[in-house]
């Protein structure tokens, strides 16, 4: 018998309902003759709803107490599912991530996997028992639970498939796959039949919510066989894998696009060789994520430093940038809120030059002014004006012909 992974997201779990056809589709998987674990987030918006509870008490709740509260919402669902296969007939076990022997870094929030125990889980797959995994959550060496920041279900069925070196992962969710943009906003988006690792793993870091990006390194750094597909529509998805053997005619695979970034400036900063290591080191211990960064010098002694962060970093940020000013004895700190990023992603970008070019003349010729960019061997950046965000999508995605129906070669 094959292991097959299959995880399920918090709209496909939304309620009663719901859960009986997630159920139906673990069933469908059981009777083919595989061992399944299934993971599965909380139903529905219950950790928003989880969150707005703490924020009635607390307007700075500990980050430990609030792990201690939003593993709760996973607890439920897997409780549920788990009691829908046993009535129809298929037994099932729930396990709480910690039970699932899933050990994690001890950063309350958005800790990181550093290891699976699979004893419990694979003796209960021995007996022939489906197990039902909570996403999103493990356990410190320390014994202090722990989250995974927002899509760590994505996560945790990833790893658990690379732990048990299981035949496939599937990724459940209220879209039919990946998409060469997001269909919400744009309607000439269409399917992708498959997705490199390394494009994958661009697209989910630069907006693209339909995967968490450490979901697609984990499947990427142990060659996890990945397929993103409809908890609703009964059709194939997007198979994401080493190489897209699908589609290789497209130089650019993917708009991603994401809103609520902003520009931090560090004005009049010695042009020193240390300013920058204390800047970044002293962010990456508070845990804040830097996009793009941009330093520029204003004369021998003096230089700017702009770099991009999500706008929930800021107040962070401006005051760890405080606490270090006499370190970096800078003159003043100034941001602007109020952008967005919107990113091309191909791995045909490599051997295809002019690509970054054709995307700046598409944007002057809509007069969407770019105020930062950052590159890679598939991927262009751009920073712009929140309100030209959708506006850039829809011209960079006609623009390198990702409508219409999709080319297999």
């Amino acid at each position: 018998m094959g292991v097959i992974v299959q995880k399920f997201g918090g709209t496909s779990v939304g309620d009663a309902k719901k859960i009986q056809g997630v159920a139906s589709r673990v069933i469908e998987e059981r009777e083919k003759g595989n061992n399944v674990v299934v993971v599965v987030s909380a139903m529905g918006k219950s950790t928003d709803h989880l969150v707005d509870l703490a924020k009635g008490i607390s307007s700075q709740p500990s980050r430990r107490e609030m792990d201690m509260l939003l593993t709760t919402g996973e607890q439920i669902t897997i409780s549920l599912l788990a009691m829908a296969l046993t009535e129809r007939g298929y037994p099932a076990i729930s396990l709480t991530g910690w039970q699932a022997g899933i050990k994690t870094e001890p950063v309350h929030g958005n800790a990181r996997i550093i290891g699976i125990n699979t004893e419990k889980v694979e003796k209960e797959l021995a007996e022939g028992t489906i197990v039902v995994v909570a996403g999103f959550q493990g356990i410190t060496e320390e014994g202090a639970i722990s989250t995974l920041g927002r899509g760590g279900s994505d996560t945790t069925a990833v790893a658990l498939a690379a732990a048990l070196n299981a035949d496939k992962c599937e990724i459940f969710t209220d879209v039919t796959g990946v998409f060469t943009t997001d269909p919400r906003y744009v309607k000439d988006a269409r399917k992708l039949l498959a997705v490199s690792y390394d494009e994958m793993l661009e697209l989910a870091h630069l907006g693209a919510g339909v995967l968490h990006p450490r979901a697609v390194e984990f499947a990427k750094n142990y060659q996890i066989l990945l397929e993103v597909r409809s908890s609703i529509e009964k059709e194939a998805g997007t198979i994401i894998e080493e190489e897209a053997a699908m589609e290789q005619n497209l130089v650019v695979r993917g708009v991603a696009f994401e809103d609520n970034i902003t520009r931090v400036t560090v004005i009049g900063m010695p042009n020193s060789l240390t300013g920058l290591s204390v800047i970044f080191t002293e962010l990456a211990k508070n845990h804040i994520n830097v996009d793009i960064i941009i330093q520029s010098t204003l004369a021998e002694q003096l230089t700017n430093l702009s770099f991009s962060i999500k706008n929930e970093d800021l107040a962070e940020t401006i005051h760890v940038l405080e606490d270090s000013k006499k370190k970096l004895n800078y003159e003043r700190i100034e941001s602007e809120a109020g952008l967005a990023k919107v990113s091309i992603v191909g791995s045909g970008m490599v051997s295809n030059p002019g690509v970054a070019a054709e995307m700046f003349e598409v944007l002057a010729e809509n007069n969407i002014a770019v105020k930062m960019v950052s590159t890679s061997e598939i991927k262009v950046s751009t920073v712009i004006e929140h309100e030209e965000m959708i506006h850039a999508v829809e011209v960079l995605h006609e623009a390198f012909q990702l409508s219409g129906s999709p080319v297999i070669s």
